[in-house]
């Protein structure tokens, strides 16, 4: 086709993207793309940004789809390449407009800004593109958790602050996490976002401890650098356990943050209440805006998050394929993704289709794999030990009875990633109490080596 017509077209779908796309956004990745040919109906596009390939087709790509297919008529492919040349183009015409005298005060360039706050999702608020809204599959797992978040979002500090977000490892927390402050960045530019690992966290205020010279000075840097932002996204929160020194510089910053009315979201892998040690003070802080949890996902939720990786990485597979990883790989979304990314990757290097018998000889599981529950962990470890569930669920104090009671609890725990509500609710007892059983075995397991033989023991009792 003449370049000229290919032009046209490029000009009319700008147009239709002018009204469905923000200002911000559209100034700064659309307005400077040029069109380079049409061809077999794939419609080559070419930028001047080297980012945008990868944050259009993110973050736009659907509406630039449906723009063309109203100017056409039809669907077309869309190439977005990165032109070096264009781009020197570009910026040496920008600094020849910029250099030319003006009468009046110059309006804040809008693309400046955007990029401006492109640079800060990436090296100051320390997010991962992939994690947004548009990529998380909603299940009834987590259809309030993700509703919620996207409130945060659209409205942050209006309500819902803090925001505690809890449930077992591999769920989604971080990705719902990440949403908020992808969200935020791309539409509200002027809010400064942070995400940080309490981990990570604690690690840096070790090393301003740990250092000579002026330590004042640079505590007073540490402090500043997560008390001068609007919205903390603080993960695992949970690794704040006996941290005594960690918890008091968050708890202070906090306080600053909450008082500047600025928001808070925060994971755990458990409520507020179970985390061992955590003062009332900061226990009542994480729970005085709303918290939330995620459970595991369900069969028609793992197999739309399968095919949703799929569509991703536009890999064509039957449902059997979908159904049978959704079956085999029950308790989070990561071992799914996990599972799903090593039959892609099999199949990628061999070169061959992604069938059922190959999911099958990649991943060696059964077809369908029992999921274990509270009453499967507590028959066992009452078998094992010799006594019996109804013993579990007695006042009995004696030693053989709470001894083996405190085992199933952990394992309850650790095989099922159920709550400790749940588990104090099947036991018939206390959630601290549960806890307490927990964290006595868990602790118990580091050197006695007798407790770890019988612990592996009934997990291997529980596979059969």
């Amino acid at each position: 086709m003449d370049i000229l017509e290919v032009k046209k077209i490029w000009s009319d779908v700008k147009a239709e993207l002018r009204t469905t796309i923000p200002d911000h956004a559209y100034y700064t990745w659309i307005d400077s793309m040029e069109a380079s040919g049409f061809d077999n109906d794939t419609f080559s596009i070419l930028t001047v940004h080297a980012m945008a390939v990868q944050i259009v087709r993110q973050n736009y790509f659907n509406k630039i789809n449906e723009a063309f297919k109203k100017v056409l008529g039809k669907e077309v492919e869309i190439t977005i390449n990165y032109d070096d040349d264009l781009a020197k183009k570009y910026e040496k015409a920008k600094k020849k407009e910029s250099a030319k005298p003006r009468s009046i005060i110059p309006v804040e360039n809008t693309e400046t800004k955007v990029m401006d706050n492109l640079a800060q999702m990436q090296s100051f608020s320390n997010l991962n593109l992939k994690y947004k809204f548009e990529n998380f599959v909603v299940g009834e797992n987590s259809r309030f958790a993700h509703a919620v978040a996207y409130s945060v979002a659209q409205n942050p500090a209006k309500k819902y602050n803090p925001l505690f977000i809890y449930g077992a490892s591999g769920l989604g927390k971080t990705h719902l996490m990440q949403a908020i402050g992808h969200y935020i960045i791309f539409n509200k530019p002027k809010l400064r976002v942070r995400y940080i690992k309490t981990e990570e966290y604690m690690n840096e205020l070790i090393k301003n401890l740990q250092q000579g010279g002026d330590r004042n000075g640079r505590m007073d840097k540490f402090r500043e650098k997560y008390r001068n932002i609007d919205v903390l996204l603080i993960d695992d929160i949970q690794f704040l356990e006996s941290k005594t020194r960690t918890m008091e510089e968050i708890f202070h910053t906090f306080d600053s943050l909450l008082n500047k009315n600025k928001q808070i979201v925060i994971t755990s892998d458990r409520l507020p209440k179970d985390i061992p040690t955590l003062p009332d003070r900061m226990r009542t802080r994480f729970e005085m805006g709303l918290v939330v949890d995620i459970t595991p996902p369900d069969f028609e939720t793992r197999v739309a998050i399968l095919k949703n990786l799929a569509e991703q990485i536009s890999l064509h597979a039957d449902f059997s394929v979908f159904e049978y990883i959704a079956n085999n790989f029950v308790n989070n979304v990561r071992e799914l993704e996990g599972a799903f990314n090593k039959v892609s990757a099999y199949a990628d290097i061999e070169q061959v289709e992604v069938t059922l018998e190959l999911a099958k000889k990649v991943l060696h599981c059964e077809d369908v794999k029992k999921e274990i529950t509270i009453e499967d962990v507590a028959r066992a470890s009452a078998d094992y030990f010799g006594v019996t569930v109804s013993d579990f669920l007695s006042s009995s104090r004696s030693q053989k009875i709470s001894g083996a009671r405190h085992v199933a609890v952990y394992l309850s725990r650790e095989i099922t990633e159920k709550s400790f509500e749940n588990i104090a609710e099947f036991f018939n007892k206390k959630h601290t109490t549960m806890l307490y059983s927990y964290e006595k075995i868990k602790n118990d397991l580091k050197t006695n080596r007798e407790l770890e033989r019988s612990v592996n023991e009934i997990k291997n009792l529980l596979k059969k």
